[in-house]
């Protein structure tokens, strides 16, 4: 479930989902009408040891193409929600960010980070990018995208910091409170102009997504192979052997 707090003049977005806060297409879509319907600025965070453990696989497994469908056009609509919130955006990465959960967390405008590990593993798996999930980390990370995209590894605190997927480590009882201070800072700043800037700043990125709408067939395609679900098969079957 997402669990929202108002906190004067922001609103935090909490994900209590399950023991790893796993993505699903319920989960994604209340955040992206949580993130919508806000007119503040906002702090992303997760619960426990894990912001989130991405996307949930065995949805996807269960599933099959109906459902990986309509997982990959609300991961879409939540990843362009955040990234497009006319108000500022901070994600407090309070422990494992994976996947799905990383770009979510690289789509918000700072990012803190106070335990845990951090990496795209999309390949890891077999799944290729959405094109809006692909922009979105090119223009976080700029050069250092492709080494992290392609490497599908994840990074500690330190390791995410060098390579620029957050911005600033904290320790986990500051962490929220760091949020919260640096979301309030951005949003007394005007409301026009701050939006504004995000527009001008992430044109180039919109660009591209828009510019490949309704073209990610191939995306679809693999994330539905058989090659794909052996590997989904693989990866579950290895986490439960922990």
């Amino acid at each position: 479930m997402l669990v929202t707090e108002d906190r004067d003049e922001v609103a935090v977005l909490r994900i209590e989902h399950g023991r790893v806060g796993a993505l699903d297409v319920e989960l994604l879509d209340a955040l992206t009408e949580a993130v919508t319907a806000s007119d503040r600025a906002l702090v992303v965070t997760g619960s426990g040891s894990s912001f989130s453990a991405g996307v949930d696989l065995r949805r996807i497994l269960d599933g099959g193409r109906p459902y990986t469908e309509e997982l990959l056009a609300a991961l879409s609509r939540t990843f362009r929600a955040v990234f497009d919130h006319p108000r500022p955006t901070v994600a407090a990465v309070n422990g494992h960010a994976i996947a799905g959960a990383c770009v979510l967390a690289l789509a918000c405008d700072l990012r803190l980070m106070s335990g845990g590990r951090i990496g795209l593993t999309e390949l890891v798996v077999g799944v290729p990018f959405p094109t809006s999930a692909l922009e979105i980390v090119r223009h976080a990370l700029g050069s250092r995208a492709g080494q992290v995209l392609l490497g599908a590894q994840t990074a500690d605190r330190d390791r995410a910091l060098a390579l620029g997927m957050v911005d600033e480590l904290t320790e986990p009882d500051e962490l929220l409170p760091r949020a919260l201070a640096l979301a309030t800072e951005l949003g007394a700043r005007s409301p026009e102009s701050y939006r504004l800037a995000k527009v001008q700043l992430h044109r180039p990125a919109n660009a591209a997504i828009e510019a490949a709408a309704g073209g990610d067939a191939p995306v679809l395609a693999g994330w539905t192979s058989d090659d794909t679900r052996r590997r989904i098969e693989a990866a579950l079957a290895a986490l439960a052997r922990r």
